[in-house]
C-alpha cells in the first residue's frame, strides 16, 4: 500500500481473524491510516462509527474491515443471508468498493453482489438469487429489486454508506432512510457512515438511524493536499489547444485527466487528440454505462494513459497513479476544482494540477483561490509550453437527429434516464486528529 501519512499502528495488533490479516499482507497493507487508526479499534468492538476523512485516506478499507470481522464473528446456527449492505453514491464507487472487497477479502468465504442501474439488471437480479453475503450499490438499483422482493434486508447485521454528504448533494436522502428503516433496528446491526465532512444534516442521519455513534474526525489543516503541485497558465482562447499539446509534450504524464466543463469541448479535444496520434478516452454523463467501464478499466489498466472528463467523473473514482490533472476549463463550482485536482496525489503520491485562466472561465479562479486559503502560482507562456504543427483534425458532419424534421412526443418532451432518482443525544465520544495532506 503507497502511503506516506501512516499511523504506528499495525493491522496485525488489531484484532481481525489472521484470514483477513493475511488477505492484508498479500495486498501489502502493513500499518493503518489515521482514519483506520482511529475507527478500527472502536467498530471491531461493535462500536457504531460516523467518520469525517477526505477522499483518498483509506476510508474504504476502514469499514471493509469491520464488515469482514464483523460477519466472521457472526455464530448464528441459522445464518440468513444477505447479512451487509454498502450503499455508495455513484456506480463508479461502488465497483472500487467492489474490487477493494475482493482484493481485502480474498482469503474469506464471502459472496457479493455489485448492484447498480443502468445496466445488467437481469444479471444483477440472477447474481442475488444465490447465496449472497455482502451487496454492494446505489440506493435507486437496490430500492427496485427489495421492491420486487429480489432482495431481503431482514437479516442485514452491518450497514455502511459511502460519502454520505454527497448522497445529500444527489437527492438520495430519501432513498436512504426508506432502506435503513426496512432493516432491523440500529441496536441489532453495526452501522458504519463515512463523510467528507459531517455536517448537520448527516449528524443528523447518523442519529436517526444509528446506535449512539462515536465521531471521529480526521481534519486536514489544508483543503488541498501539499503533495500536489499546483499551478495556473493565462491563455487566449486560441492558445489553449496548443498549450494542452505543448504540456503533454513536455512533461509526458503517466496518467493524466483532462478535465473540460462541456461535452462539445471534450468531443473537440478527442477529434485533436485522435488527430496527432493521442490514445484518449473520453467520459462523461451520457456515455453508456457498459461503455464507461471499459474505458474506466482501459484507463487503470493502462491501455490508455490519457482521459477527457466533464465533472462527472470528479467525484467517486479512485484511480491509482495519475500523475497529473489538467483543468482544460476552471470549474465554475469551487468544490469542482478541489475533486478535481484530488484525482491525482492518491495514498500519499505526489501529483501536478495544471489550470488553464482562460477568457470565458477567468472570473471562477478569484472564488477558487478564496476557498482553498492560497494562491495559485501563474506561468509564463513559454515557448517550451506551446506546441506548433498541431495536425487539425478531420470536419465531421453534425449528426442527424432522427427526429429532425418529425413533430414526435420524443422531441417534444425529452426522456431522461436518471439512475435514481432529532437530535436528541449528544455522541458517546468525540476524536480529533489532525493530518497533514
Amino acid at each position: 500500500m503507497k502511503e506516506t501519512h501512516l499511523t504506528k499502528t499495525r493491522f496485525s495488533n488489531l484484532e481481525l481473524s489472521d484470514s483477513i490479516i493475511k488477505s492484508l499482507k498479500n495486498a501489502d497493507y502493513v500499518e493503518c491510516t489515521p482514519i483506520q487508526d482511529k475507527t478500527l479499534p472502536l467498530s471491531l468492538r461493535g462500536k457504531d462509527i460516523a467518520g469525517q476523512a477526505q477522499t483518498g485516506t483509506g476510508k474504504t478499507a476502514a469499514f471493509l474491515l469491520a464488515t469482514f470481522q464483523h460477519l466472521i464473528n457472526d455464530e448464528s446456527e441459522n445464518i440468513k443471508n444477505p447479512r451487509a449492505l454498502i450503499l455508495a453514491p455513484t456506480r463508479e464507487l461502488a465497483i472500487q468498493i467492489h474490487k477493494d472487497a475482493l482484493l481485502l477479502g480474498k482469503q474469506l468465504d464471502l459472496k457479493y453482489a455489485l448492484i447498480y442501474g443502468g445496466t445488467d439488471y437481469q444479471k444483477q437480479l440472477d447474481v442475488l438469487k444465490t447465496n449472497i453475503d455482502i451487496v454492494i450499490g446505489t440506493p435507486g438499483r437496490i430500492i427496485d429489486f427489495q421492491r420486487k422482493n429480489a432482495l431481503n434486508l431482514n437479516n442485514i447485521q452491518v450497514s455502511v454508506l459511502d460519502e454520505a454528504d454527497r448522497m445529500f448533494d444527489l437527492g438520495f436522502i430519501k432513498d436512504i432512510r426508506y432502506l435503513l428503516r426496512r432493516m432491523p433496528s440500529a441496536e441489532k446491526r453495526l452501522n458504519l457512515l463515512f463523510s467528507a465532512t459531517l455536517s448537520y444534516k448527516v449528524t443528523e442521519l447518523a442519529y436517526e438511524h444509528m446506535n449512539n455513534p462515536v465521531l471521529v474526525k480526521i481534519e486536514s489543516e489544508e483543503v488541498t493536499s501539499k503533495a500536489i503541485s499546483q499551478s495556473a497558465f493565462c491563455p487566449a482562447n486560441e492558445q489553449k489547444i496548443p498549450l494542452l499539446f505543448g504540456l503533454l509534450n513536455k512533461h509526458q504524464p503517466e496518467r493524466c485527466i483532462v478535465f473540460v466543463n462541456t461535452k462539445s469541448c471534450a468531443e473537440q479535444l478527442e477529434h485533436y487528440l485522435a488527430a496527432n496520434k493521442y490514445n484518449v478516452a473520453v467520459l462523461s454523463g451520457d456515455v453508456p454505462q457498459e461503455k464507461r467501464q471499459r474505458l474506466l478499466n482501459d484507463f487503470q489498466d493502462d491501455k490508455v494513459n490519457l482521459m477527457i472528463a466533464t465533472d462527472v467523473a470528479a467525484r467517486g473514482l479512485h484511480i491509482p497513479a495519475v500523475s497529473h490533472v489538467i483543468n482544460y476549463d476552471l470549474p465554475q463550482d469551487v468544490e469542482d476544482y478541489v475533486h478535481r485536482i484530488g484525482r491525482t496525489a492518491r495514498f500519499g503520491a505526489s501529483g501536478v494540477a495544471f489550470s488553464f485562466i482562460c477568457e470565458e472561465y477567468a472570473y471562477s479562479m478569484p472564488d477558487i483561490e478564496d476557498y482553498i486559503g492560497e494562491k495559485i502560482t501563474v506561468n509564463a507562456i513559454t515557448e517550451d509550453v506551446i506546441a506548433s504543427n498541431i495536425k487539425q483534425p478531420d470536419r465531421k458532419h453534425p449528426r442527424k437527429n432522427k427526429y429532425q424534421g418529425r413533430k414526435t412526443e420524443a422531441t417534444k418532451k425529452p426522456r431522461f434516464n436518471n439512475e435514481e432518482q432529532k437530535v436528541s443525544e449528544k455522541p458517546t465520544v468525540v476524536i480529533t486528529e489532525t493530518q497533514d495532506e
